[in-house]
């Protein structure tokens, strides 16, 4: 199996990038091969720094382009073929690659995607799921994150299908419930695409629907896959994400404002070490790009070596349990499903 990484994005790249893929290849099956793609010269400093050197495992394809955050993505796809991402891309298009993962710019990747791959048969919209920690430890699958921000009902149902068939499939949910998100639990509440969708997802046989779902109840662990466009559900994570950064940071402040606090911080620190570990988006490996004809996984732009691992990770695994595959055969089932009622107008 290969697993192509654009070691030229994110904010930290290439260094976190090529140690997270020599960890990687450390930890992994010896039938595991990494492909780092983008400057030749700056991989390996990056490889020789960790100690080791490029070999059929830990392989180099030498690009001349990068992609920066800041480009708009459509244009930046179009013009630059030879960027560690849209090389990437065709490296899975072709076969040289089983699946890509990337930490540089998501809508680069969501265009390129779409671009090269190419969506999956009976898909109208590709879509990025995130998984955040629950009180439980049981983890929710949140799409889409940001790929589409308008949204209509039968995309939305799709964003439910397949969320449910990669959480049963990465995350070992075993018939997974699936929630609407909405502005209440109620079913006359939400806007009219939320309302439309609702009566979809009740007559929908292929999954197992809880109804709407408020902000509040993402982290009670008792909804697998939660379902939004990704307007709303984009400033939702990174509502998430700052509020998370507050909460430590007020908590440094509040223990470090008399010694007496700072004594209880010492006395509660493996708690909370233990604490952070579970709030840890990186140990999830990165968001899905699902509905696409390929498996590709997009990180955080701030990742580190130690998401880019386990994006590693969780791309062995999408591959392994053919998550492509499946998205298109459910979704064919799903356009043969008479009982969904049709999108009402």
């Amino acid at each position: 199996m290969r697993i192509a990484v654009d070691a030229m994005g994110g904010d930290f790249a290439p260094r976190e990038i090529v140690k997270g893929a020599v960890e990687a290849s450390k930890a992994m099956p010896h039938d595991i091969e990494i492909i780092l793609l983008g400057d030749e010269t700056a991989i390996k400093t990056e490889l020789a720094a960790n100690g080791v050197s490029a070999s059929q495992r830990l392989r180099i394809v030498h690009t001349t382009q990068v992609i920066a955050m800041c480009e708009p993505p459509a244009q930046a796809v179009r013009t630059k073929r030879d960027s560690s991402i849209y090389r990437g891309m065709e490296l899975v298009k072709t076969g040289e690659a089983d699946a890509f993962l990337s930490a540089g710019s998501t809508g680069a990747m969501v265009a390129a995607a779409i671009f090269v791959l190419r969506r999956a048969p009976g898909v109208k919209r590709p879509a990025i799921g995130m998984v955040l920690p629950t009180t439980t430890g049981r983890p929710v699958l949140v799409l889409d994150a940001g790929a589409n921000t308008d949204c209509e009902e039968i995309e939305l149902e799709q964003f439910a299908v397949m969320g449910k068939l990669y959480s049963e499939a990465i995350m070992n949910q075993k018939d997974p419930v699936v929630g609407l998100l909405s502005i209440g639990g109620e079913d006359l509440k939400g806007n009219d695409v939320t309302k439309r969708t609702l009566e979809r997802l009740r007559a929908n046989k292929l999954i197992t629907f809880r109804g709407n779902v408020e902000g509040h109840d993402l982290f009670e662990g008792v909804t697998d896959v939660v379902v939004c466009d990704g307007f709303v559900g984009n400033v939702l994570l990174k509502t998430v994400e700052s509020t998370a950064r507050a909460i430590g940071h007020w908590m440094k402040h509040e223990f470090k404002a008399n010694p007496l606090r700072l004594l209880g911080a010492l006395c509660l620190k493996g708690a909370l070490r233990s604490m952070k570990q579970r709030m840890d988006p990186e140990l999830y490996g990165g968001a899905p790009l699902l509905g696409v004809n390929g498996t590709v996984i997009i990180t955080h732009g701030a990742s580190s070596h130690k998401a880019i691992f386990h994006a590693i990770r969780v791309s062995v695994e999408a591959v392994k349990n053919n998550v492509t595959q499946k998205i298109s055969d459910q979704l064919e089932a799903l356009a043969n499903n008479s009982t969904t009622p049709p999108p009402s107008r």
